[in-house]
């Protein structure tokens, strides 16, 4: 999409349209990941429970995956529920649960009509059997579009993303198809859940919280840092536009120095 096919579908007199034209599509991030935070405070700040930020962080990856679409960026990933969220009140978990399906269902069409490909990532095979046929039926019916790659980690860890990768490895080895030797850096990426795709040159934690969370743990090695104090459930198209001007800003020397 050009910028005036953008500029026309943002409102006049927001200052999204000024966040637009000022970043140079030439240099966009390949690989946007978030951290979506703040649901539980948001609920809190509003005296609702917190299934209520639950649902309302909904119009949020709405917002997020569209807009990240019409951009250009290649791929997005949305960190929806961890390995460690399992800890959490049942009724709570199903709740999250039931929005999971609740949005693959109504929102199908749209990731169709963007062109978007939906992907899970993470110990997708453990999840209750009607989730799982709701995220394969959405991998399916978008797996031939050529647009933007939408990953959502579900049942993600990151330390359990190298462990599974470490464990490929040792079959292949076991299985005399791969020497010790020949193991580096992207012979264990080949096997990470994220496997093909560029790593995330932008990593964005909403809420304010300094921490990854044991989030692509490996991928981010290199990733710029975007932190807001906005709760996921505001978090919107103008927030986004933001952390990609500042990641425009950035000088990325990946260990290196830039040149004189």
């Amino acid at each position: 999409m050009s910028l005036q096919d953008l500029l026309e579908v943002v409102p006049a007199g927001t200052g999204e349209q000024d966040l637009l034209r000022a970043i140079d599509f030439t240099r966009l991030p390949r690989h946007v990941a978030v951290i979506m935070d703040g649901n539980g405070r948001w609920a809190q700040l509003r005296q609702k429970r917190r299934v209520e930020g639950h649902r309302a962080g909904i119009d949020a990856v709405r917002d997020t995956v569209e807009t990240a679409a019409r951009l250009g960026i290649e791929v997005l990933t949305l960190y929806a529920f961890s390995i460690e969220n399992w800890k959490r009140p049942e009724s709570e978990i199903a709740t999250l649960m039931g929005l999971l399906k609740h949005y693959l269902r109504s929102e199908l069409d749209t990731l169709l009509r963007n062109n978007i490909r939906f992907r899970v990532v993470g110990r997708g095979h453990e999840l209750d059997p009607d989730v799982r046929g709701e995220l394969e039926r959405a991998v399916e019916r978008t797996a031939e579009n050529t647009g933007l790659q939408f990953n959502i980690a579900l049942n993600y860890g990151g330390r359990a993303e190298i462990i599974d990768a470490v464990r490929r490895l040792c079959a292949e080895v076991k299985g005399n198809r791969l020497e010790p030797e020949a193991i580096d850096e992207s012979a264990l990426a080949r096997h990470l859940y994220t496997a093909g795709q560029p790593d995330p040159d932008l990593l964005i934690r909403t809420s304010g919280e300094l921490r990854i969370s044991n989030f692509l743990l490996w991928q981010i090695a290199y990733s710029e840092i975007w932190v807001t104090d906005v709760l996921w459930p505001d978090f919107r198209r103008k927030h986004l536009l933001q952390a990609i001007l500042d990641f425009q800003k950035r000088e990325r020397r990946y260990g290196g120095i830039v040149p004189a």
